[in-house]
């Protein structure tokens, strides 16, 4: 039997948040015992700014309401199952399963569904059930919470822009890549084991695709509420646009990589349209390689066009083609049709 089991992470999380954390909660204590009269030591406050401080100010909000809910919930379970039935062992055992079981019937998400529970144990348990106690530890979590949003909001947090456009702009050339590839399989016979090399390279855009999509709605959650909001916008729109023109041309490059596998033919290359479909792929790689350059390099657009511009030609006037090759080659001519659209954004 093997036990699954890691104490430790492959990274660490950025020294920023760990700061921005050690603040958020030394300032939730420091509030705490100015703002409340009384002896108790500001624990729930501690663990609210604990909680509560994420990557980026949108996450912080977020956890900060369900924190907030999820104490106040707990606190008055804890409170009424105190008055009615007293605080003993028995009493806190069935006061914290009651909140599990509430919380899956309401549906809770985790963190909230685990907050209640930890909230009324920790009140049954440390504090008395009196209404003034369970008042000043939900004012007392309030506390935390809003250190922590202030905190986050004074030490602004990164904007992750950087990822998601170095994802973006790898995306692009590994499509055209791709392209070339397709490019020599139709001038020079290939043998069979190096089409499925292929086949198994361009289905690498896929996970491609999704991690750039991901990195991009990082970006997007991290621009969110953040003060740099105006300044970064027009860059991930940018890149946003990109990504969009090449989630479709990621489904051409594999639909005609897979079309091309499945009706190979060793003659292709004596074909005179196949050649002419070669040249043109060529041309949308190279387009497509300006076009990832240009985003790239935004402030340099307009030299770069100036000194290489775009090479797709009018569409091809296809010839009768051998009978073997016909399927192949509409196929071809459609991929490429659409293709051709996308790169030139119509």
């Amino acid at each position: 039997m093997r036990i699954n089991t890691r104490l430790r992470s492959t990274s660490r999380i950025p020294l920023l948040q760990a700061v921005k954390t050690s603040v958020a909660v030394a300032l939730g204590w420091i509030l705490s015992q100015l703002l409340l009269e009384t002896e108790q030591l500001p624990v729930f406050a501690a663990i609210a700014a604990l909680l509560v401080v994420q990557p980026n100010i949108n996450q912080t909000l977020g956890r900060a309401v369900e924190r907030s809910l999820g104490v106040i919930g707990g606190v008055i379970i804890a409170y009424a199952v105190g008055v009615a039935f007293g605080q003993s062992s028995w009493v806190v055992l069935l006061a914290i399963v009651f909140c599990i079981m509430l919380a899956w019937a309401l549906r809770l998400a985790p963190s909230p569904a685990s907050q209640i529970p930890i909230s009324a144990m920790l009140l049954l348990t440390i504090g008395t059930a009196t209404a003034e106690y369970a008042r000043d530890r939900i004012v007392e979590t309030i506390i935390g919470a809003a250190a922590a949003l202030l905190v986050n909001a004074l030490i602004v947090p990164p904007v992750l822009l950087a990822p998601a456009h170095a994802a973006v702009v790898r995306l692009a050339y590994e499509i055209a890549d791709t392209l070339d590839r397709i490019v020599d399989a139709l001038r020079f016979p290939q043998k069979a084991s190096q089409i499925e090399e292929m086949m198994i390279k361009v289905r690498l855009l896929r996970p491609m695709l999704a991690k750039a999509d991901q990195a991009l709605k990082q970006a997007e959650e991290s621009l969110t509420l953040n003060p740099r909001h105006a300044v970064n916008r027009r860059l991930l729109d940018i890149d946003e646009e990109l990504f969009a023109r090449l989630t479709s041309l990621v489904a051409r490059t594999i639909g005609m990589t897979r079309s091309l596998r499945d009706h190979y033919d060793h003659s292709l290359h004596l074909e005179p349209t196949v050649l002419a479909i070669t040249v043109e792929l060529s041309r949308a790689a190279h387009d497509l390689r300006l076009l990832a350059e240009q985003v790239d390099h935004p402030g340099a657009q307009q030299v770069s066009v100036t000194l290489e511009p775009p090479t797709l030609t009018a569409p091809l006037i296809i010839a009768t083609p051998h009978p073997r090759h016909w399927i192949l080659i509409g196929s071809l001519m459609e991929d490429l049709r659409r293709v051709r659209e996308e790169i030139k954004g119509e």
